[in-house]
């Protein structure tokens, strides 16, 4: 049962920033270096229809990859360090395949 976790968000820091351009990198860069990550991709929101402009998205094997990441040390800095103070908005997303 393959994990898709998706958020989707919105920064403080203005469209185009080296604070926001940072805030990916930062981002890829930690989050990818957790064990059991697979596929980390970062997407541009481009319609107008939506204020969050940022999504990022990765698969897992399985619950117990996903729930390993969850509670990873390095992942739980990075959201207390990073995504509470520049993250204006948010929704997750978790998808399984349907039958």
């Amino acid at each position: 049962m393959t994990i898709q976790h998706t958020v989707v968000f919105a920064l403080h820091h203005a469209e185009g920033s080296s604070e926001e351009k940072t805030f990916l990198t930062d981002a890829q860069r930690s989050l990818t270096a957790i064990p059991g990550v697979q596929q980390f991709r970062i997407n541009r929101q481009v319609s107008p229809n939506s204020a969050l402009r940022w999504q990022f998205t990765m698969l897992f094997d399985d619950q117990a990859a996903y729930d390993a990441y969850s509670s990873h040390p390095d992942h739980v800095a990075f959201v207390e360090s990073r995504w509470a103070h520049e993250v204006r908005d948010f929704q997750e997303f978790d998808f399984v395949a349907g039958d």
